[in-house]
């Protein structure tokens, strides 16, 4: 329940932002929890894991105590960040059509490039390939 400043990442450590649709839905949990299942070997890589949804801060609170989370979880309730990464899009789901989060991943870099950028991930296994990508950054 506190502001994030991403720059006071640069020059100190990697970056994996994440974002997903909305806290405690299936797909939402199995991705958190893998990241959170991974989190030590990403520290020791000197990469910070960022996940970021719509949902406030109360909800987010839940969703990671239960859970057991590990993964900061950032709160973008007016989805201003969403819209600067472009995964603020329109979704169609059973014939409706809405705006809301595309699952996505960027990796950044120390110095705060943008190394990969994944759109429409699939949540089961995605820790893992975007831990070996963090590997290849030193």
């Amino acid at each position: 329940m506190e502001s994030f400043d991403f720059s006071s990442l640069r020059g100190k450590k990697h970056a994996v932002l994440y974002f997903y649709p909305k806290d405690d839905t299936p797909g939402c949990t199995i991705e958190a929890i893998e990241f959170s299942d991974h989190g030590d070997e990403f520290e020791r890589r000197g990469c910070v894991i960022l996940g970021v949804s719509r949902d406030d801060c109360i909800r987010h609170a839940e969703f990671r105590d239960k859970h057991g989370l590990s993964v900061r979880l950032l709160a973008d309730t007016e989805g201003e960040v969403c819209k600067r990464y472009g995964v603020w899009q329109m979704k169609e789901k059973d014939g409706a059509k809405k705006m809301g989060i595309v699952r996505s991943t960027f990796i950044i870099d120390k110095k705060g490039v943008v190394r990969h950028a994944f759109y429409g991930v699939t949540p089961k296994g995605h820790a893992a390939e975007v831990l070996e990508l963090v590997k290849k950054l030193d």
